[in-house]
């Protein structure tokens, strides 16, 4: 569940919770209302804890990228070249 998702899970407990006065027989909507808050809250809270080891924006939590060495032969002779952030 990302940020996003969490932030409506508990905007609709909230409405349940606080905006919706209707009497039901079975369940209670109010209770509902709360655990859908609490839902929301332990998501957001989780989606900021990992965030980083997401990806995220940057590059994820190396934040270095990636590097490797290219050694090329031809009949000019050899190149070596170094190349970042290379998708391998």
């Amino acid at each position: 569940m990302g940020m996003g998702t969490s932030i409506v899970v508990f905007a609709v407990g909230a409405i349940l919770r606080f905006a919706v006065s209707v009497t039901t027989t079975g369940f209670n909507i109010h209770t509902i209302g709360v655990i859908l808050m609490i839902v929301g809250a332990v998501g957001f809270l989780l989606s900021i804890a990992f965030w980083s080891s997401w990806g995220g924006f940057g590059g994820g939590a190396g934040g270095g990228g990636s590097r490797r060495r290219v050694t090329t032969s031809g009949p000019g002779g050899t190149v070596t070249r170094t190349e970042e952030n290379a998708n391998y």
